[in-house]
Formats: C-alpha cells, structure tokens, sequence
C-alpha cells in the first residue's frame, strides 16, 4: 500500500531543474522522474531500485543540492516493510 504523500511543488520544480540539467546523473535523472510521477498522486510510491538510487544521491558530496531535495522527498514516499 502506498504512504499518502505526494511530492510538493517545491521538490517537483527541483526535480524538473535536475532532468533539464546535462550534468546530472543517470541516477538523479530517474529518482526526479519519479518524483515527478509522485507529484499528482498519492497513490504512487517509490520502487526499491529508484530509493537504492536516491540513498546512493543523498550520500554523494558531488550530488547537488536540487538532486539531494528530491532524493530526500523520493525516499519518504517509499512504503516501509514491517
């Protein structure tokens, strides 16, 4: 079952800043289309792979600030195991 969040218009702008950006990575690049899926509903929620992605972006000091802010909101709309 899905959390009930869904991804607030400050992190969707972040997360369109990341996929226009040439720099940013493969990874950065998933975990901000997922957010951005995110954004309209709450019935969405983040698969394992893209919160590998978005745990590996918030650990890297060359990850900028905007893909950091989206990884952080990606990783809170993943469904916790109990």
């Amino acid at each position: 079952m899905a959390k009930a969040e869904s991804t607030g218009k400050k992190v969707s702008s972040a997360a369109s800043k990341v996929l226009q950006s040439k720099s940013a990575s493969a990874a950065e690049k998933s975990v901000a289309a997922s957010a951005l899926t995110q954004s309209k509903t709450k019935k969405e929620e983040t698969s394992p792979a893209v919160a590998a992605k978005a745990s590996k972006i918030l650990q890297d000091p060359k990850a900028s600030k905007a893909a950091k802010s989206v990884a952080a909101s990606t990783l809170t709309q993943k469904t916790k195991k109990k």
